[in-house]
């Protein structure tokens, strides 16, 4: 199977005994968290970055796989991972940080999560109630991709939205929010003021509902939603790195 070009899954071996299991998101490519999977190599971590199942060949394939897989998929890479270092972490960006949720109820053993813009709810819309029935009988939507304030960026993507692959998100997020009282480790989350794809209320959502004792959040004035390349990506690459470097135990 041929992979289109930005899709690729990356894998860094670093110098510390810590790893970083990194997640893009819905449609998206892991070229949108490269730099910030380098940012974390340079700074002597292991990093493990998927490519989630359907992604980087057609956007019907998308249609044919489930929350189920894709969480698969960040399981694979975690015990790739595990196998390699002692200590882990985990951070997402938009589907990426609800399948970084996802991981860190799993795997308590996961030091401290990173979320950026993740898509635990999506904006209110007459339609998602019924996206169940919809997926029977209509295939896909216009693009959500490359929400970049940075005219110079483009995020690689897919060109549209597969809606059973919505279904399948939002089941995801219906499995997220029924354990995230489970989740003690801490926590930091980047969110995009503006972001036209997914709600600040996901900020709120998510600390009130964990019990992290370390919770933290940056709000970014400088971005869109695909905040890992837009203006604020260097302000991401470097608080992750603080917050992992105190949270390392």
């Amino acid at each position: 199977m041929t992979i289109l070009p930005g899709f690729e899954p990356f894998s860094f071996v670093g110098k510390r005994d810590e790893g970083v299991l990194l997640l893009h998101g819905f449609t998206g490519s892991t070229t949108s968290v490269r730099e910030w999977g380098e940012a974390f190599f340079q700074a002597g971590y292991h990093v493990e970055a998927p490519r989630l199942s359907g992604h980087g060949t057609r956007w019907q394939d998308v249609n044919r796989f489930t929350a189920e897989d894709w969480l698969l998929d960040a399981e694979d890479a975690y015990h790739v991972l595990k196998g390699r270092v002692t200590t882990l972490y985990v951070a997402g960006l938009s589907m990426g940080g609800l399948l970084a949720l996802a991981m860190a109820v799993q795997h308590p053993d996961i030091r401290a999560i990173v979320l950026v813009n993740h898509a635990l709810e999506f904006f209110p819309n007459p339609l998602l109630p019924y996206v169940g029935l919809l997926r029977f009988f209509l295939a896909s939507v216009p693009a959500i991709s490359s929400d970049i304030k940075d005219p110079n960026t483009r995020e690689t993507a897919y060109d549209r939205t597969p809606v059973n692959g919505v279904y399948e998100v939002k089941r995801l997020q219906k499995m997220v929010k029924n354990h995230l009282a489970e989740i003690t480790q801490p926590i930091l989350i980047f969110k995009s003021k503006e972001d036209h794809v997914l709600p600040t209320s996901n900020v709120e959502t998510t600390l009130s509902a964990v019990r992290s004792q370390s919770k933290e959040v940056v709000w970014l004035t400088n971005s869109y939603h695909v905040a890992t390349q837009d203006y604020d990506k260097r302000l991401i690459f470097e608080k992750s790195l603080e917050f992992l470097a105190k949270h390392r135990g």
